[in-house]
Protein backbone atom coordinates (compact mmCIF):
# COMPACT_ATOMS: atom_id res chain seq x y z
CA UNK A 1 0.00 0.00 0.00
CA UNK A 2 0.93 3.32 -1.18
CA UNK A 3 1.67 6.55 1.35
CA UNK A 4 -1.13 8.19 -0.03
CA UNK A 5 -3.05 5.11 0.42
CA UNK A 6 -1.99 4.78 3.76
CA UNK A 7 -3.28 8.19 4.75
CA UNK A 8 -6.16 7.96 3.35
CA UNK A 9 -6.84 4.66 5.04
CA UNK A 10 -6.18 6.61 8.47
CA UNK A 11 -8.41 9.31 7.87
CA UNK A 12 -11.33 6.84 6.91
CA UNK A 13 -10.24 5.28 10.15
CA UNK A 14 -10.29 8.39 12.28
CA UNK A 15 -13.84 9.84 10.84
CA UNK A 16 -14.74 6.65 11.59
CA UNK A 17 -14.06 6.64 15.32
CA UNK A 18 -15.35 10.36 15.59
CA UNK A 19 -18.95 9.34 14.49
CA UNK A 20 -19.14 6.67 16.83
CA UNK A 21 -17.47 8.58 19.57
CA UNK A 22 -20.34 11.56 19.17
CA UNK A 23 -23.12 9.21 18.38
CA UNK A 24 -26.07 8.22 20.27
CA UNK A 25 -27.68 4.48 20.57
CA UNK A 26 -29.42 4.37 17.48
CA UNK A 27 -26.32 5.80 15.53
CA UNK A 28 -24.18 3.38 17.29
CA UNK A 29 -26.73 0.90 16.50
CA UNK A 30 -26.89 0.75 12.74
CA UNK A 31 -22.81 1.14 13.08
CA UNK A 32 -23.19 -2.17 14.71
CA UNK A 33 -25.04 -3.53 12.41
CA UNK A 34 -23.29 -2.80 9.55
CA UNK A 35 -20.06 -4.01 11.19
CA UNK A 36 -21.60 -7.51 12.06
CA UNK A 37 -22.97 -7.71 8.39
CA UNK A 38 -19.60 -6.64 6.88
CA UNK A 39 -16.75 -8.24 9.15
CA UNK A 40 -18.46 -11.47 10.77
CA UNK A 41 -16.27 -14.53 9.67
CA UNK A 42 -12.89 -12.15 8.76
CA UNK A 43 -9.66 -12.90 10.13
CA UNK A 44 -7.31 -10.10 12.38
CA UNK A 45 -5.12 -9.74 9.45
CA UNK A 46 -8.60 -9.18 7.65
CA UNK A 47 -10.22 -6.91 10.07
CA UNK A 48 -6.51 -4.98 11.07
CA UNK A 49 -6.62 -4.10 7.22
CA UNK A 50 -10.08 -3.23 7.36
CA UNK A 51 -9.03 -1.14 10.15
CA UNK A 52 -6.02 0.21 8.87
CA UNK A 53 -4.44 -1.82 11.37
CA UNK A 54 -6.47 0.10 14.14
CA UNK A 55 -8.81 -2.77 15.38
CA UNK A 56 -8.15 -2.76 18.69
CA UNK A 57 -9.60 1.01 18.73
CA UNK A 58 -12.55 -0.24 18.12
CA UNK A 59 -12.85 -2.76 20.02
CA UNK A 60 -11.53 -0.68 22.71
CA UNK A 61 -14.71 1.39 22.54
CA UNK A 62 -16.91 -1.36 22.00
CA UNK A 63 -15.49 -2.62 25.30
CA UNK A 64 -15.98 0.36 27.12
CA UNK A 65 -19.78 1.06 26.06
CA UNK A 66 -20.92 -2.54 26.77
CA UNK A 67 -19.19 -2.00 30.67
CA UNK A 68 -20.96 1.52 31.27
CA UNK A 69 -24.08 -0.48 29.86
CA UNK A 70 -25.11 -4.30 30.38
CA UNK A 71 -26.64 -3.67 33.80
CA UNK A 72 -29.22 -1.50 31.92
CA UNK A 73 -29.01 -3.87 28.85
CA UNK A 74 -28.60 -0.62 25.79
CA UNK A 75 -27.74 -2.82 22.63
CA UNK A 76 -26.12 -5.56 24.63
CA UNK A 77 -27.02 -8.47 22.30
CA UNK A 78 -25.32 -6.03 19.31
CA UNK A 79 -22.51 -5.23 21.32
CA UNK A 80 -21.48 -8.47 22.49
CA UNK A 81 -22.12 -9.68 18.72
CA UNK A 82 -19.95 -7.22 17.47
CA UNK A 83 -16.70 -8.60 20.09
CA UNK A 84 -17.67 -11.82 18.77
CA UNK A 85 -16.51 -10.37 15.89
CA UNK A 86 -12.79 -10.25 16.96
CA UNK A 87 -12.87 -12.58 19.34
CA UNK A 88 -13.86 -15.49 16.92
CA UNK A 89 -11.25 -14.47 13.96
CA UNK A 90 -8.28 -16.71 13.83
CA UNK A 91 -5.41 -15.56 14.47
CA UNK A 92 -7.23 -13.50 17.30
CA UNK A 93 -4.64 -13.22 20.17
CA UNK A 94 -3.74 -9.78 20.36
CA UNK A 95 -8.01 -8.91 20.83
CA UNK A 96 -8.12 -11.85 22.94
CA UNK A 97 -5.28 -10.53 25.45
CA UNK A 98 -6.53 -6.89 25.09
CA UNK A 99 -10.53 -7.96 26.10
CA UNK A 100 -9.19 -9.74 28.85
CA UNK A 101 -6.77 -6.79 30.23
CA UNK A 102 -9.96 -4.68 31.00
CA UNK A 103 -11.79 -7.17 32.90
CA UNK A 104 -14.18 -8.78 29.77
CA UNK A 105 -14.26 -12.55 31.01
CA UNK A 106 -15.58 -10.71 34.44
CA UNK A 107 -18.86 -8.89 32.88
CA UNK A 108 -19.41 -11.69 30.79
CA UNK A 109 -19.88 -13.75 33.85
CA UNK A 110 -22.13 -10.86 35.24
CA UNK A 111 -24.26 -10.40 32.69
CA UNK A 112 -24.88 -14.37 33.12
CA UNK A 113 -26.09 -13.66 36.56
CA UNK A 114 -28.39 -10.45 36.10
CA UNK A 115 -31.71 -11.49 36.76
CA UNK A 116 -32.77 -8.23 33.90
CA UNK A 117 -30.47 -10.05 31.25
CA UNK A 118 -32.17 -11.25 28.11
CA UNK A 119 -32.01 -14.87 27.32
CA UNK A 120 -30.57 -14.04 24.27
CA UNK A 121 -27.77 -11.98 25.63
CA UNK A 122 -26.75 -14.67 27.91
CA UNK A 123 -26.38 -16.97 24.90
CA UNK A 124 -24.55 -14.28 23.17
CA UNK A 125 -22.48 -14.08 26.04
CA UNK A 126 -21.59 -17.95 26.35
CA UNK A 127 -20.60 -18.34 23.14
CA UNK A 128 -17.71 -14.97 23.76
CA UNK A 129 -16.71 -17.15 26.95
CA UNK A 130 -16.67 -20.03 24.33
CA UNK A 131 -14.43 -18.40 21.95
CA UNK A 132 -12.43 -17.54 25.07
CA UNK A 133 -12.36 -21.23 26.62
CA UNK A 134 -11.44 -22.71 22.67
CA UNK A 135 -7.82 -20.49 23.12
CA UNK A 136 -6.27 -23.16 25.13
CA UNK A 137 -5.84 -24.34 28.68
CA UNK A 138 -4.57 -20.62 30.03
CA UNK A 139 -7.95 -19.21 28.93
CA UNK A 140 -10.04 -21.61 30.66
CA UNK A 141 -8.37 -21.71 33.67
CA UNK A 142 -8.83 -17.41 33.79
CA UNK A 143 -12.68 -18.01 33.47
CA UNK A 144 -12.60 -20.46 36.34
CA UNK A 145 -10.55 -18.59 38.27
CA UNK A 146 -13.10 -15.90 38.20
CA UNK A 147 -15.67 -18.32 39.34
CA UNK A 148 -17.01 -18.97 36.02
CA UNK A 149 -17.84 -22.90 36.40
CA UNK A 150 -20.91 -21.62 39.30
CA UNK A 151 -22.09 -18.56 36.94
CA UNK A 152 -22.21 -21.01 33.98
CA UNK A 153 -23.97 -23.68 35.96
CA UNK A 154 -26.43 -21.53 37.93
CA UNK A 155 -27.11 -19.83 34.26
CA UNK A 156 -27.38 -23.33 33.42
CA UNK A 157 -30.06 -24.32 36.41
CA UNK A 158 -32.07 -20.37 36.01
CA UNK A 159 -32.64 -20.16 32.74
CA UNK A 160 -35.66 -20.21 30.53
CA UNK A 161 -34.41 -20.58 27.20
CA UNK A 162 -33.10 -24.50 26.10
CA UNK A 163 -31.09 -23.19 24.02
CA UNK A 164 -28.90 -20.61 26.45
CA UNK A 165 -29.15 -23.88 28.68
CA UNK A 166 -27.44 -26.36 25.78
CA UNK A 167 -24.76 -23.55 25.12
CA UNK A 168 -24.04 -23.52 29.39
CA UNK A 169 -23.98 -27.24 29.02
CA UNK A 170 -21.53 -27.06 26.03
CA UNK A 171 -19.16 -24.59 27.42
CA UNK A 172 -19.47 -26.73 30.94
CA UNK A 173 -18.37 -29.71 29.41
CA UNK A 174 -15.46 -27.50 27.43
CA UNK A 175 -13.83 -25.97 30.40
CA UNK A 176 -13.36 -29.70 32.02
CA UNK A 177 -11.88 -31.20 28.75
CA UNK A 178 -7.66 -30.48 28.78
CA UNK A 179 -7.50 -28.58 32.37
CA UNK A 180 -6.53 -30.70 34.39
CA UNK A 181 -6.59 -28.05 37.58
CA UNK A 182 -10.19 -27.16 37.37
CA UNK A 183 -12.00 -30.59 35.74
CA UNK A 184 -13.21 -31.83 39.06
CA UNK A 185 -14.83 -28.34 39.84
CA UNK A 186 -16.45 -28.85 36.80
CA UNK A 187 -17.61 -32.40 37.38
CA UNK A 188 -18.82 -31.19 40.53
CA UNK A 189 -21.00 -28.47 39.79
CA UNK A 190 -22.70 -30.77 36.92
CA UNK A 191 -23.59 -32.85 39.86
CA UNK A 192 -24.71 -29.78 41.80
CA UNK A 193 -27.22 -29.20 39.52
CA UNK A 194 -29.54 -32.78 39.26
CA UNK A 195 -31.38 -31.31 42.52
CA UNK A 196 -32.25 -27.79 40.35
CA UNK A 197 -36.08 -27.15 39.38
CA UNK A 198 -35.08 -27.28 35.83
CA UNK A 199 -35.82 -30.64 33.98
CA UNK A 200 -34.02 -29.59 31.18
CA UNK A 201 -30.56 -28.79 32.96
CA UNK A 202 -31.11 -31.75 34.93
CA UNK A 203 -31.21 -33.92 32.09
CA UNK A 204 -28.18 -32.09 30.12
CA UNK A 205 -25.92 -32.24 33.43
CA UNK A 206 -26.64 -36.16 33.23
CA UNK A 207 -25.72 -36.39 29.59
CA UNK A 208 -22.40 -34.60 30.71
CA UNK A 209 -21.57 -36.29 33.56
CA UNK A 210 -21.83 -39.21 31.31
CA UNK A 211 -19.15 -38.32 28.83
CA UNK A 212 -17.08 -36.41 31.34
CA UNK A 213 -16.93 -40.10 33.19
CA UNK A 214 -15.81 -41.81 30.52
CA UNK A 215 -13.29 -38.91 29.54
CA UNK A 216 -12.07 -39.68 33.25
CA UNK A 217 -11.90 -43.28 32.46
CA UNK A 218 -9.50 -43.02 29.36
CA UNK A 219 -7.35 -40.48 30.80
CA UNK A 220 -6.80 -43.30 33.69
CA UNK A 221 -6.38 -46.33 31.86
CA UNK A 222 -4.26 -44.46 29.58
CA UNK A 223 -2.29 -43.78 32.25
CA UNK A 224 -2.16 -47.25 33.53
CA UNK A 225 -0.99 -48.53 29.79
CA UNK A 226 1.44 -46.30 30.14
CA UNK A 227 3.15 -45.79 33.42
CA UNK A 228 6.04 -43.29 34.07
CA UNK A 229 10.00 -44.46 34.10
CA UNK A 230 10.03 -44.74 37.97
CA UNK A 231 6.58 -47.31 37.84
CA UNK A 232 8.54 -49.51 35.07
CA UNK A 233 11.66 -49.68 36.92
CA UNK A 234 9.24 -51.00 39.98
CA UNK A 235 7.22 -53.51 37.46
CA UNK A 236 9.69 -56.54 37.77
CA UNK A 237 8.57 -56.70 41.88
CA UNK A 238 4.92 -55.17 41.27
CA UNK A 239 2.44 -57.89 40.33
CA UNK A 240 -0.20 -55.44 40.65
CA UNK A 241 1.01 -52.98 37.85
CA UNK A 242 0.77 -55.56 35.69
CA UNK A 243 -2.54 -56.89 36.22
CA UNK A 244 -3.54 -52.77 36.14
CA UNK A 245 -1.95 -52.83 32.72
CA UNK A 246 -3.90 -55.81 31.41
CA UNK A 247 -7.38 -54.32 32.39
CA UNK A 248 -6.82 -50.88 31.14
CA UNK A 249 -5.84 -52.37 27.54
CA UNK A 250 -9.05 -54.51 28.11
CA UNK A 251 -11.49 -52.16 28.88
CA UNK A 252 -10.11 -49.50 26.04
CA UNK A 253 -10.77 -52.38 23.74
CA UNK A 254 -14.07 -52.77 26.11
CA UNK A 255 -15.05 -48.90 25.12
CA UNK A 256 -13.87 -49.01 21.23
CA UNK A 257 -16.54 -52.12 20.33
CA UNK A 258 -19.25 -49.19 21.81
CA UNK A 259 -18.04 -46.51 20.19
CA UNK A 260 -16.74 -45.92 17.01
CA UNK A 261 -16.95 -41.97 17.98
CA UNK A 262 -14.69 -42.87 21.18
CA UNK A 263 -12.31 -45.02 19.03
CA UNK A 264 -11.65 -42.33 17.00
CA UNK A 265 -10.95 -39.79 20.18
CA UNK A 266 -8.78 -42.65 21.28
CA UNK A 267 -6.71 -42.23 18.31
CA UNK A 268 -6.31 -38.91 18.62
CA UNK A 269 -4.56 -39.28 21.80
CA UNK A 270 -2.29 -41.90 20.63
CA UNK A 271 -3.69 -45.03 21.84
CA UNK A 272 -2.20 -46.81 19.30
CA UNK A 273 1.41 -46.26 20.41
CA UNK A 274 0.33 -47.45 24.40
CA UNK A 275 -0.91 -50.68 23.45
CA UNK A 276 1.89 -50.94 21.72
CA UNK A 277 4.10 -50.05 24.72
CA UNK A 278 2.16 -52.72 26.83
CA UNK A 279 2.73 -55.54 24.25
CA UNK A 280 6.32 -54.99 24.74
CA UNK A 281 5.67 -56.19 28.52
CA UNK A 282 7.68 -59.17 28.19
CA UNK A 283 7.29 -59.81 32.27
CA UNK A 284 3.53 -60.41 31.65
CA UNK A 285 1.81 -61.99 28.71
CA UNK A 286 -1.96 -61.32 30.19
CA UNK A 287 -0.82 -57.41 29.43
CA UNK A 288 0.64 -58.56 25.58
CA UNK A 289 -2.52 -60.54 25.21
CA UNK A 290 -5.05 -57.73 25.90
CA UNK A 291 -3.02 -55.22 24.01
CA UNK A 292 -2.76 -57.48 21.19
CA UNK A 293 -6.71 -57.74 21.06
CA UNK A 294 -7.61 -54.47 21.60
CA UNK A 295 -5.09 -53.31 19.10
CA UNK A 296 -7.07 -55.72 16.51
CA UNK A 297 -10.39 -53.48 17.20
Amino acid sequence: MSFSQDQAAITKLMAFLQEWDQSGKSVRSRILNDFIKYNMGKTSPELELEFAQGGSLFLTRLTAWMRLTYMIGTCLGLQLQAIGVFLSAASNHRYLIEFLEVGGVLTLLEILGQAQSKEEDKTEAIKLLQSIASAGRKYKEIICESYGVRAVAECLAKSKSEHTQEQACALLESLAHGNPKYQIQVYKGLIALLPCNSPKAQQLALQTIRVLQVSFLVDHTLFNLFPSVPDMQKMSLSLPVFVQQAAAAKTIGILAKQSPELSKELLHLRVVHHLVYAMGNQENSESQRQASLTLEV
